[in-house]
């Protein structure tokens, strides 16, 4: 049985806190600038109704219907015979991996909250130094914020679903759009905002290359915490009061909007001041200090709330991210919540503290190949597992589970004939297809 069970809002913030991680402030600005704006955006947007929502929507009835961790989940659905699909459920071992370097990236952004109250870095070489000096130079402040954000994670997990996950999220959701929102709105008064608008918002195909369509489409995927069984064990602790439909167009309402006024407020502020969006990954590490800085006095307040915001975000889905590991433990190995969470929480900041000391000067011989652990890391929880999470769940709910059952499990859930017959020839076929092909791409010609 379940020892707590979210509230309808609840499971909505907590879900949404899930999906917008630093993939909606971090990554999908600086992605969009390096892919050409408008175009990209939109096919982005068009991913996420046709690929994003329709596997969002199958893990949150899977995870409704079953009211069981992923493993017993897949197993308690799949037809006789065919039991052997509760191997699927293991998908939660990439968020368990994932989590292993994004608690670093999280440590990262305990130490610029702390930076930023003290010193803004005065240009982008300063600020480029700075960063580097951290992640390269300086293991033992890595490994302090590392274990902090690992702390905070365990923390809240520990305190169980209602008490735990669904209070700090109450609270760290509302508080992230709150700050999106002034932030985006002081951007509004910069003669710069109708041009952010038009980078963002106005296509033009010609600077969408094969390679921009792929990256738009895998980021729509990764956004939703697709393929992770995130939102599939948080949905298990959902009531009856929970519709998947509206539940999927709420959560992904959510997450989109903030994506959207995040890139428009960043590139308002980078475009006022003289500075290309497109800087790649280091955007909000390197570009946006020395922009804050520029600001002035505003610029230091704008600083502290960008990094809270940040790390609002990451904690959100780290939460999401370890509950996985620990539901399976205390449902379906019978081992006690407390001994669950900390468990996996030491070995979780085990391997990130080996991670994180793979990108220091001296410690090259951390590698696999010619990547950092780290680095390797990243993509093989990114490229390899999550991927595979997300396949093997659209062709179980495709191709495995009586059609039948599904529809009538889901008319209760908001799904008229018509909407069932779209979801379901989206989760047969359009999902398969782009996974597959995102998921080669990504091993045979790099990283998206």
């Amino acid at each position: 049985m379940k020892k707590g069970h979210f509230s309808k809002a609840g499971f909505i913030l907590a879900s949404a806190g899930s999906a917008v991680g630093l993939g909606n402030i971090w990554k999908f600005p600086y992605i969009a600038g390096d892919n050409g704006g408008g175009a990209f955006v939109l096919v982005y947007l068009l991913t996420v109704a046709f690929v994003g929502i329709p596997l969002l929507a199958a893990e949150i009835a899977l995870g409704n219907m079953t009211q069981r961790e992923p493993v017993s989940a897949f197993e308690h659905v799949a037809p006789s015979g065919k039991k052997q699909w509760r191997f699927a459920g293991f998908s939660f071992l990439g968020s368990f991996t994932l989590l292993t370097f994004y608690s670093v990236v999280i440590g990262w952004l305990y130490y610029y909250i702390y930076l930023t109250l003290f010193h803004l870095p005065t240009s982008i070489a300063e600020a480029e130094a700075a960063f580097m000096g951290l992640v390269t130079g300086d293991a033992i402040t890595q490994i302090f914020f590392h274990a902090l954000a690992m702390l905070t994670v365990a923390l809240v997990v520990a305190g169980g679903i209602q008490k735990g996950i669904e209070r700090i999220n109450t609270f760290m959701m509302p508080a992230l759009i709150l700050i999106i929102l002034v932030m985006f709105f002081y951007a509004l008064s910069f003669d710069t905002f109708g041009k952010a608008v038009s980078f963002m918002f106005d296509p033009d195909f010609s600077k969408l290359t094969a390679y921009g369509v792929l990256v738009a489409v895998g980021h729509a995927f990764f956004t939703l915490s697709i393929g992770m069984a995130a939102i599939m064990t948080y949905a298990s602790f959902s009531g009856k009061q929970t519709k998947v439909l509206s539940s999927s167009l709420w959560i992904t309402g959510i997450d989109t909007a903030i994506a959207l006024l995040a890139g428009l407020m960043m590139f308002t502020f980078m475009y006022n001041f003289g500075m290309d969006p497109q800087k790649g990954a280091g955007l909000v590490f390197i570009s946006m200090p020395a922009v804050f800085y520029q600001m002035g006095a505003v610029g230091n307040v704008f600083a502290v709330l960008f990094f809270v915001a940040l790390t609002f975000a990451g904690l959100t889905s780290a939460i999401s991210i370890l509950e996985p590991t620990v539901a399976h433990l205390e449902e379906r190995r019978k081992i006690s919540r407390t001994k669950a969470v900390w468990g996996s929480a030491a070995i979780i900041y085990l391997i990130g503290f080996f991670a994180l000391l793979s990108q220091v000067k001296g410690f090259g011989f951390l590698s696999v190949g010619e990547k950092s652990l780290f680095d390797a890391i990243d993509l093989l929880s990114s490229s390899i597992m999550l991927p595979l999470g997300g396949l093997t769940l659209a062709l179980f709910l495709g191709w495995v589970v009586d059609r039948h059952n599904l529809e009538r499990f889901l008319e209760g859930h908001g799904f008229t004939k018509v909407i069932f017959n779209v979801w379901f020839f989206a989760i047969r076929f359009v999902a398969p297809v782009a996974i597959t092909t995102i998921m080669l791409y990504s091993l045979f010609f790099g990283s998206l």
